[in-house]
């Protein structure tokens, strides 16, 4: 696939390092060029603006930029990135692991809003950059389930594939109407996990206990 990352931080480098290892045509960019210069040396990859990346994604284009940052970069990008699959990873969490949006439209809504065109598909928002570094993430046997919401069946088929790429197993998670509740689960969750130190997995039981029938 050909891959843009919007973005020169650590999702950007620990997402676009596997998907360059497993063969994929990545393509770094960023508001500093020679800082993404250097990352694309450091993975692998090719380095370019953000437009670069929003272009040459083809397959698929992540924004990996702060939250705060995220509708200003895909309402610069206008038509770049109409028509591409783009990946939304951002975590609008604000102090006291509150949701920054507040109660209204969540985080991927309003960059399916900034970004009229595009594919919008949240994904990769609930775990530290370091896990998705590891290779693979499995845990006690089992790999990382990563939930997914978008509305396009076609973007979210290409990125259930890029999460296979990282050994991890694709969920889906609903419409982008459920995004919101994606977000406020990671609010959540980096509540208990920094917060309080909780292992958050002990707060679910396996599905077996849930009260519901397995499919």
């Amino acid at each position: 696939m050909r891959i843009g990352i919007a973005g020169t931080g650590t999702m950007a480098r620990v997402l676009g390092t596997r998907w360059a290892l497993a063969g994929h045509d990545v393509l770094v960019g960023g508001r500093d060029t020679g800082r993404a210069a250097a990352l694309a040396e450091r993975i692998g990859a090719r380095a370019g603006t953000l437009e670069d990346a929003a272009r040459h994604g083809r397959d698929a284009v992540l924004l990996a930029v702060p939250y705060a940052a995220a509708t200003g970069v895909v309402a610069a990008l206008g038509g770049a990135v109409r028509g591409r699959t783009l990946i939304d990873c951002t975590n609008p969490v604000a102090p006291g692991f509150v949701l920054a949006t507040g109660g209204g439209p969540s985080a991927a809504e309003r960059i399916a809003a900034a970004a009229p065109g595009a594919s919008v598909v949240k994904a990769f928002n609930l775990c530290h950059e370091s896990v998705w570094g590891l290779t693979p993430p499995v845990f006690g046997g089992r790999p990382l389930a990563v939930p997914l919401c978008g509305d396009d069946e076609a973007a979210l088929d290409t990125v259930r594939g890029l999460v296979r790429d990282l050994g991890c197993e694709p969920v889906n998670g609903g419409g982008l109407d459920r995004a919101g509740l994606l977000e406020a689960t990671a609010a959540f969750l980096i509540g208990l996990w920094v917060g309080e130190g909780v292992d958050a997995q002990a707060i679910a039981p396996p599905l077996e206990y849930a009260g519901v029938d397995a499919p």
